[in-house]
């Protein structure tokens, strides 16, 4: 195996690593959310995006960016959100043709009691990764991501 071999090697035995990591977290996170909210980890992920938005609101196009999320999946999620009345929709006064997604007072509230649940699966399932030796330096350059963003 040449050098260049081996550096797509470790990088795709990095990918799965990470791959791997993420499902964990996510299954640990939807079945949390979902047996004490009703809510799926894409979905809290909206909320949580839109609430930490000054007026709890952003357009379409830039909650999906920020859900990492095609259009027409986060149009989907969006109106499933809306017709159990956490978010609403309304056009751009400046450009007709932006829409913004907005989260409702009970999807504030919903929100609020779903953060600690969020927050105790994630600390519960990277705890448990970091058990792995093949995940716990990953877990530990998350910790010290979270440590230099603060």
């Amino acid at each position: 195996m040449s050098v260049s071999d081996d550096a797509v090697e470790a990088r795709a035995q990095g990918w799965r690593t990470l791959a791997a990591l993420h499902a964990r977290i996510e299954d640990r996170l939807n079945r949390a959310l979902e047996s004490e909210h009703e809510l799926s980890v894409s979905e809290y992920t909206v909320l949580d995006v839109l609430g930490r938005q000054d007026g709890f609101h952003l357009r379409m196009s830039q909650l999906a960016n920020a859900v990492v999320l095609s259009q027409s999946a986060t149009t989907r999620l969006v109106t499933r959100l809306e017709e159990r009345g956490l978010l609403s929709r309304y056009l751009c006064q400046d450009d007709r043709r932006g829409i913004y997604t907005e989260v409702t007072p009970s999807g504030q509230k919903l929100l609020a009691a779903a953060r600690p649940t969020h927050d105790a699966a994630l600390s519960a399932a990277l705890a448990e990764a970091e058990e792995l030796p093949e995940l716990a330096p990953l877990v530990t350059a998350l910790g010290a991501l979270t440590f230099a963003a603060q």
